[in-house]
């Protein structure tokens, strides 16, 4: 522990070097009278010029497809970012940043002091994975979260919960996702060809922020929470969050996204943000309802650029300690890199792509890499189209006493879908999609999963937004 504590420290003492001349006692709130300038000049063009759209289009954008938070609706300046001086639509899940010019949405309120967000969505969907390996089941993927930000003293203090059903619409079980491995149901044997639900408490975190100018340094906790490890999590990026499933590589990218026990510090210059985290390796157990015990034995870094409004981008090592609770002896160096696009075409049109890679280097064990790359569209205010496609290199596939246990398979996947937005209301929008996918096994795996097998999803999709 006191090894990533003490990386933790040296993350902070970097922080520092980047405030030359600047000490804590002479930072400004980004709402004080000196910051508020800068604020005020930097988010005015942002809120006319955001990819060529007037402010009258931004409001009216702001009710189309999307998660998380947004660029607000409150004036002509977008909310501001909890950790940093920008708009709040840069940032997504836990500290990761996605495009600024993204447009994450949700219920925005202000009493007193207070700016808050809600938002929450829901997918019941009926899933049959093709071919011997395959499962039929109707379940529903579903979250909920909430934010909260004020000023306090000289910084921002914000507040983040995020909660889902879906240790009940779900089940211990999971659902059925050919190729897909990680974690457990019963503590005794892990999940494959299976997608684990998420937890009830998938997120619980505070921060401070204190900013100068276009600077800022900041603090993160969460119980749980996200380290700084992998691109903004697969719920929580347009691209990926219009999927009613989860992609095969969330191990190699983005499974930390639950956490139980995290700590983050980091420092924002401008369009670039370097932070590191310690936390807990462990990935949650087959006990979805619960808060587990937190520690401190696993450590990250992650350097953050947005070189506009319209890219992110993020590279990111995590050392982690016994991620998996059925091999407790194996440690793991995790690695990745993404770069996220968000665009516009037409008059209405919007439209994200992701790319990210992942490496797993196993001690003891292999090194194994991931690749997805995915997107979405929103053709006017109705029309969804998303895909993706991935590949990975994954060993988890069999169990002993089967021979191939152990032995390492490069598989992949093929996505496509269509979502049509009927009906909405005020904040609550409902739709009404489907999808397939062709899964792609080498030659070794067809006596099990067949030459191709194909799946398909059809599903009601709804959000608060």
């Amino acid at each position: 522990m006191n090894e990533h504590l003490r990386c933790w420290s040296r993350a902070i003492s970097l922080s520092a070097l980047l405030w030359p001349g600047i000490g804590l006692a002479q930072m400004h709130h980004p709402h004080s009278a000196s910051a508020d300038t800068t604020a005020r000049r930097r988010a005015k063009p942002a809120a006319h010029q955001h990819g060529g759209m007037t402010h009258k289009r931004m409001h009216s954008a702001t009710h189309g497809g999307g998660m998380g938070m947004s660029r607000m609706e409150m004036g002509e300046m977008p909310m501001a970012g909890m950790y940093g001086p920008y708009a709040m639509s840069r940032e997504a899940s836990g500290t990761a940043w996605q495009p600024e010019a993204a447009r994450h949405e949700g219920v925005h309120v202000m009493r007193g002091a207070w700016m808050a967000m809600l938002h929450g969505s829901a997918d019941l969907v009926y899933d049959n994975q093709g071919g011997d390996r395959g499962g039929e089941k109707v379940f529903s993927d579903n979250m909920g979260m909430g934010m909260a930000q004020r000023s306090l003293g000289p910084g921002t203090l914000g507040l983040r919960a995020m909660l889902s059903l879906e240790p009940g619409t779900i089940g211990k079980e999971g659902y059925p996702l050919l190729l897909q491995t990680g974690e457990t149901a019963n503590g005794r044997t892990p999940l494959v060809d299976r997608q684990h639900p998420h937890d009830l408490f998938m997120e619980l975190a505070g921060s401070y922020s204190v900013a100068s100018g276009n600077r800022s340094l900041f603090i993160y906790g969460g119980l749980p929470g996200e380290p700084a490890l992998g691109p903004p999590a697969f719920m929580h990026r347009y691209s990926g969050a219009n999927i009613p499933v989860a992609p095969i590589t969330h191990h190699w990218l983005d499974s930390t996204h639950i956490t139980f026990g995290v700590l983050t510090a980091g420092a924002v210059v401008d369009r670039v943000k370097v932070e590191a985290s310690a936390f807990r390796g462990r990935e949650p157990d087959q006990d979805r309802w619960n808060i587990e015990s937190p520690t401190l034995d696993s450590h990250s870094f992650r350097l953050s650029v947005n070189p506009t409004d319209h890219w992110a981008l993020q590279a990111s090592y995590g050392r982690i300690h016994s991620p998996e609770q059925l091999e407790p002896e194996v440690d793991q160096d995790r690695t990745t890199a993404s770069a996220i696009y968000d665009g516009t075409f037409g008059d209405t049109g919007r439209w994200e792509g992701t790319v990210a890679w992942g490496r797993n280097r196993n001690r003891p064990g292999r090194v194994l890499d991931a690749l997805t790359a995915e997107a979405a569209a929103a053709l006017g205010e109705r029309h969804v189209l998303f895909a993706r496609a991935e590949r990975v290199e994954k060993d988890e596939l069999f169990l002993e006493p089967d021979p191939r246990a152990g032995q390492v398979f490069n598989v992949g996947e093929l996505m496509a879908g269509y979502r049509f937005d009927f009906w909405r209301q005020g904040h609550v929008g409902i739709g009404i999609g489907a999808a397939g996918t062709l899964s792609q096994v080498p030659r070794g795996l067809r006596d099990v999963y067949g030459n191709t097998p194909a799946s398909i999803l059809v599903f009601v999709h709804a959000v608060v937004r």
